[in-house]
């Protein structure tokens, strides 16, 4: 409990807010890095998963690149990238590394999201005489759209997590903490990094639930909950009494002829 205190303190402390590291610095680099990977990955992916989706041709090329590409260590591949690539283009050598973890959940995202649609919506627009370019624009991206923010939430969460580690080649962050506090043995400063990084992780995610549930289809949110007034009118017209209470427990009731006695 005292490391935590400890941790609130450390973040809290006037040194944190100002200077080359304050953390409203580190902050705006974290997101920036973030941004920048997914809005790239975003630009090849989505095109690329909405075509196989629409299409329905690639998809089982899609789904081995998508988990060879999780299956990639984003430390290892992002130090094999610097030395690749010469410590002078370190940030190209970070950006690729988190674009390339994020592509698999923002493919994931387009292709199965035209994928999920009902065949028979497809050919009810076709019968309708709209085109090729109109069922791909009116009809699926819309139904589309919320497993699409499903991929980029993913994308998002899976980037903001990873982006600590560019602070170990220089590119700051709100991994800088992290990485600065654990040779000094600063716990107190890596646990205050940890709670950063979590905390800006869980808005975010907060604000993409907000997005993915906006993003349905106002006819699909309310399916299957009938109207108050509708089902108003379809309640019975006339009721029975309820004045005698054996009679509104027995329900219907039937007359019986007795035969006639001589």
């Amino acid at each position: 409990m005292n490391l935590f205190l400890e941790a609130f303190a450390w973040m809290l402390a006037p040194a944190q807010w100002t200077g080359n590291y304050a953390l409203p610095k580190l902050l705006g680099e974290h997101l920036t890095l973030t941004a920048i990977s997914v809005v790239i990955a975003a630009a090849i992916a989505v095109p690329l998963g909405w075509l196989i989706g629409h299409t329905g041709k690639g998809r089982e090329i899609a789904v081995a690149v998508s988990g060879a590409a999780r299956a990639i260590p984003a430390f290892g591949l992002m130090i094999l990238l610097v030395l690749l690539l010469g410590v002078l283009r370190v940030p190209q050598a970070a950006v690729t590394t988190f674009v390339l973890l994020a592509i698999p959940s923002l493919l994931a995202g387009a292709y199965t999201g035209l994928e999920a649609i009902d065949r028979r919506v497809i050919d009810s627009a076709k019968a309708m005489g709209m085109t090729g370019w109109q069922i791909f624009w009116k009809v699926e991206v819309p139904l589309g759209l919320p497993l699409l923010v499903g991929g980029i939430r993913s994308a998002l969460l899976q980037v903001i997590a990873t982006v600590t580690i560019a602070a170990y080649v220089g590119l700051g962050g709100l991994g800088y903490p992290i990485i600065q506090g654990i040779p000094l043995q600063r716990f107190d400063q890596v646990l205050a990094g940890a709670i950063l990084v979590a905390t800006l992780a869980l808005i975010v995610d907060l604000l993409l639930a907000a997005a993915q549930h906006l993003a349905v289809p106002r006819g699909l949110r309310t399916g299957g909950r009938p109207s108050r007034r509708r089902s108003r009118s379809l309640t019975p017209a006339a009721e029975p009494s309820t004045t005698d209470p054996s009679a509104a427990e027995s329900g219907p009731t039937s007359v019986v002829t007795q035969p006639a006695t001589s």
